[in-house]
């Protein structure tokens, strides 16, 4: 999926200003698992269909955005914004953040239901943040390269910087704190035909350049990785089933994407911004500890690549 070139209007610069750190670094499991564009896709609409679980968050989105007449465009900002606070510059993070907050700022209503909601909520901040680290997670988890209990515990931790700057109260630990605030929340899930539009986006390949068979396999692939009490309390049933070879697929293409660097995409010009060559990412663990052994934080001047 291509990023926009600005966001609310700034210009995005990965690249600049040259030397200037990340809220994680080129070590981390957060700029680890961003890279990978099918774990972004996957984890994407499976966070999604999480916040849909929530009448409140349902509204918010679905009442307030320009999702259902630009899916795409709507989730390639959602992704901008998501990139800017894991590789883009701590002051780039901060000023999309905050213009992120100012528009959650105007988002209110009332549910079909008659409940009362705001996009600032301390419950459904925590909610939304809680389902986005989640889905990324497993999905590299499932159809990237299995990760350890160390190594979720890791990208969550990672994550607290940026969530704390979206307002979050309740910061993730390990999966096991997820399930416990989806326990808090269960009571709320509810089946609703906006899920079922939402998932015919995704179904369709809407505005995107997947070809159709690909757009099916991820949306299943998305249900796949939900909890099984949120694919019970959204009614998803057998026709949402990822198929054999669908993961089978889908694993081939997040094994390539792992080894495949986008020189114009986020982690390569963030590793360039801080004197790592663009394919950094995309090397074996092996070479990346090599690399990082001839490396200073600050320092621009490139580590010869290998």
């Amino acid at each position: 999926m291509e990023l926009p070139k600005t966001y609310l209007g700034w210009r995005v610069d990965f690249a600049n200003p040259p030397g200037a750190a990340a809220f994680a670094g080129p070590d981390s499991m957060s700029w680890r698992v961003f890279k990978n564009p099918v774990a972004l896709a996957v984890g994407g609409v499976a966070a999604v269909l999480l916040e849909f679980a929530d009448a409140r968050i349902r509204s918010g989105v679905w009442d307030h955005s320009i999702f259902k007449q630009d899916p795409l465009g709507r989730s390639q900002r959602t992704g901008m914004a998501a990139m800017v606070g894991v590789y883009g510059p701590q002051d780039a993070a901060r000023r999309v953040i905050q213009g992120v907050t100012n528009m959650h700022a105007r988002v209110s209503g009332e549910t079909p239901g008659g409940q009362a909601y705001r996009a600032l909520e301390p419950e459904l901040l925590d909610w939304v943040s809680s389902t986005a680290g989640f889905g990324f997670l497993h999905a590299y988890d499932q159809f990237v390269a299995p990760l350890s209990d160390a190594q979720k515990q890791r990208f969550y931790q990672e994550g607290w910087p940026v969530a704390r700057l979206y307002g979050v109260e309740t910061l993730l630990r390990s999966d096991d704190d997820f399930f416990a605030m989806m326990e808090k929340l269960a009571r709320r899930f509810e089946p609703h035909p906006i899920v079922e539009e939402f998932l015919a986006i995704i179904w369709s390949g809407r505005g995107s350049p997947a070809p159709p068979f690909i757009a099916r396999a991820m949306a299943r692939a998305s249900v796949s990785i939900l909890p099984p009490l949120v694919r019970e309390r959204l009614a998803l049933g057998p026709e949402h089933a990822l198929r054999g070879w669908e993961r089978t697929m889908l694993k081939a293409m997040g094994a390539l994407a792992e080894r495949t660097p986008i020189p114009s995409a986020p982690p390569a010009q963030a590793c360039v911004r801080i004197g790592l060559p663009a394919d950094f990412l995309y090397k074996s663990r092996a070479a990346q500890k090599r690399i990082l052994a001839r490396w200073t934080p600050g320092d621009v001047a490139a580590v010869p690549a290998e």
